[in-house]
């Protein structure tokens, strides 16, 4: 292997930088040549190389967001799409490719092996949803970021003595909310992975008051569903008026934690040094604080669990 390129693809997530640069410096202390992809896999197909020296990626590291860009592209889903971008790395004589998303940029990466390329592929999504790893880059930034916005609300809330609802990330995954439940104290939880019981919410709602508790706080993954909603459902079966928040894409944004761009590091690391040695077809992610290399398919074919201890914690202490 001699030239190898690397792409971040899907929503960006804070600690995308770090792992590029550290693709980019591992891969030249090994002899490589570096290429970034512009803007994921619509780049890939169009032949947006550019070639990544050490100085290129210097004063990226923490840095939100992702200098290469990144796009969601529908063409790359298509045969004609794929065979342009397997033309594009032949043309530029790519040998190895390094993609860093979410589990959407992995089925794409898998179709890519499965027609030759190397691939190997970074767990880059605050959603923290892939299966192989215990944390992606950018989930622990988002975490803090919402558990900020949410401290400052409950601020409001006592002194208002208001019902909040806070609507996070989370398409189809509560890592995000149950955490941000469990760090800001909140009396509630809805995420995809639990069923929801309007009347246990409002019940528990009735208690609380009944015990002297003045304000309380919902965390809402936005795949369970919208804050709106849930205030509505609230209006119409227990009388309560809620005051919503939606922290929206604020939760990806801004510098990484120095969690994430450790982890970050490490897996842009770890991933190159896979490629050299002859790993195809696999993603790499941390496992019990080791570094662990596991198949790209097994990233969607499963679901990774809530912690149920963390479950029961929210229902615990929010009495």
């Amino acid at each position: 292997m001699r030239r190898i390129a690397v792409l971040t693809s899907g929503g960006d997530a804070p600690g995308m930088n770090a792992a590029i640069r550290a693709v980019v410096r591992t891969a030249i202390y090994r002899k490589l040549e570096v290429y970034g992809v512009l803007q994921g896999y619509e780049g890939l197909m169009d032949g947006a190389f550019q070639r990544l020296e050490p100085r290129d990626v210097g004063g990226i590291i923490h840095r939100g967001g992702t200098v290469l860009r990144t796009a969601r592209s529908e063409r790359f889903k298509t045969e004609e799409g794929l065979l342009a971008a397997i033309s594009s790395m032949e043309k530029a004589e790519i040998d190895g490719l390094v993609v860093i998303g979410g589990d959407g940029s992995f089925k794409g990466a898998w179709e890519l092996h499965r027609r030759g390329v190397p691939v190997v592929g970074i767990p880059g999504t605050i959603d923290n949803d892939v299966v192989g790893t215990d944390e992606t880059i950018g989930y622990d930034t988002a975490l803090n970021t919402a558990l900020e916005a949410v401290k400052k609300l409950r601020d409001t809330a006592s002194s208002h003595d208001r019902l909040f609802i806070v609507e996070v990330m989370g398409r189809e995954a509560g890592f995000l909310a149950l955490n941000v439940a469990v760090a800001s104290g909140a009396e509630f939880v809805v995420v995809p992975e639990r069923k929801f019981d309007i009347g246990f919410l409002c019940d528990r709602l009735h208690q609380s008051r009944k015990s002297g508790k003045q304000h309380s706080l919902i965390i809402v993954a936005e795949g369970a569903m919208s804050a709106v909603e849930m205030k509505a459902r609230l209006q119409d079966t227990g009388g309560y008026d809620a005051k919503v928040t939606v922290l929206g894409y604020i939760q990806r944004g801004g510098s990484p934690t120095s969690f994430d761009t450790i982890l970050a590091s490490r897996l842009g690391s770890f991933a190159v040094e896979r490629l050299l040695e002859g790993d195809r077809g696999i993603m790499v992610g941390t496992v019990c604080h080791g570094m662990k290399a596991s198949p790209l398919k097994s990233s969607w074919e499963g679901r990774k669990p809530l912690n149920p201890e963390l479950v029961e914690l929210v229902d615990k202490l929010s009495i």
